[in-house]
């Protein structure tokens, strides 16, 4: 990260600070409802400017991802009076939980692991800088494995990121927090891999934005998943221009509508107990074949299109340089004589 993104890194940060600080204040003196959503409009229509102070792609992807849609959800569910934030949330836990990929362990007493054990993070950031390494032979390289590393870059990346975010607040403020993945690459379905396995804090946060109040208004429940889906494209389509900076091309949109009517007729069929199903061993591969199929046709191109990708790979290997210089620094500064 240059020195420019490192300031702006100090004053969004700062700047996320106080709005939580005023949204929490606002939240403990309002009920919830019109009074609280016109308290919280001047940080809603703040946050989705903050992520682009930032130059480099990386941390403007990833503030946009916290603020501009996970926050922006939390917030507006406090203003309804819904979770997962609460005025009673100590005022860092508060922050952090309104700001980040954080989310509480609804059951406390549940002994499971929450987020990536250190064995298992050392081994994604192995592999993540073995498919960064490679990216130096890409243009000999077929264009679907090309596109298939991506595939495995995105899920290494969000997967080291988010459990690293978690650890963080885990370790300073004492939260025990619920996992941001769970095993996508053993997915059974595609409702199981958009809702069980696959980036738990987006479906933790649609449920209660957009599908129950869909599924309650029009009385259906493919009609919630449908809105779901829907939503989660369109807010993609944001994602993607934080990243490239160039205007929405429908195509995330597209992407997420397909899986959602793909989800909606797979639930039909499993209501039939006596229709043919893929057994287990077989409908893995499948579902990992279609999503990334679906993938390279309609989600990664509007990255890729423009060069983004070109400008993340620059990126990576840019930390992974200093990273390997630091390291070497450091052995060489504490090995004796």
């Amino acid at each position: 990260m240059a020195g420019g993104d490192l300031r702006s890194l100090a004053l969004v940060s700062a700047a996320v600070a106080a709005a939580m600080c005023y949204v929490r204040f606002a939240a403990q003196r309002l009920r919830p409802g019109l009074p609280r959503l016109a308290a919280f409009l001047p940080v809603l229509a703040v946050l989705p400017f903050l992520p682009l102070a930032f130059r480099a792609i990386h941390p403007r992807a990833i503030s946009g991802f916290f603020l501009a849609w996970l926050a922006e959800s939390k917030l507006l569910l406090l203003a309804a009076g819904q979770g997962p934030l609460h005025p009673s949330l100590p005022l860092p836990a508060f922050v952090a939980v309104a700001s980040g990929p954080v989310r509480l362990r609804a059951d406390k007493a549940a002994q499971t692991s929450s987020g990536l054990g250190l064995m298992s993070a050392a081994v994604m950031a192995a592999l993540l800088a073995v498919i960064v390494s490679l990216y130096r032979y890409k243009e000999q390289m077929n264009q679907y494995l090309l596109l298939t590393l991506y595939a495995f870059h995105v899920y290494l990346a969000l997967e080291l990121v988010l459990a690293s975010m978690a650890a963080a607040a885990r370790a300073v403020l004492g939260l025990d927090l619920e996992p941001q993945f769970d095993r996508p690459y053993l997915s059974a379905s595609l409702r199981d891999f958009w809702g069980r396995r696959w980036n738990l804090s987006v479906p933790a946060i649609l449920r209660p934005c957009v599908y129950r109040p869909v599924r309650a208004w029009l009385g259906s429940a493919p009609a919630g998943v449908l809105a779901t889906f829907l939503v989660s494209g369109l807010v993609h389509e944001l994602m993607f221009f934080y990243i490239t900076l160039r205007p929405p091309t429908g195509e995330a949109t597209a992407f997420f509508a397909l899986h959602g009517a793909c989800a909606v007729a797979e639930a039909w069929w499993a209501r039939h107990d006596k229709w043919w199903r893929p057994p287990p061993l077989l409908a893995t591969p499948l579902v990992l074949a279609f999503v990334m199929v679906t993938a390279f046709w309609l989600f990664f191109p509007p990255i890729t299109r423009p060069g983004a990708d070109k400008v993340v790979i620059a990126e990576c290997e840019a930390a992974i340089a200093f990273l390997r210089d630091a390291g070497a620094w450091a052995a060489g500064f504490v090995r004796p004589g």
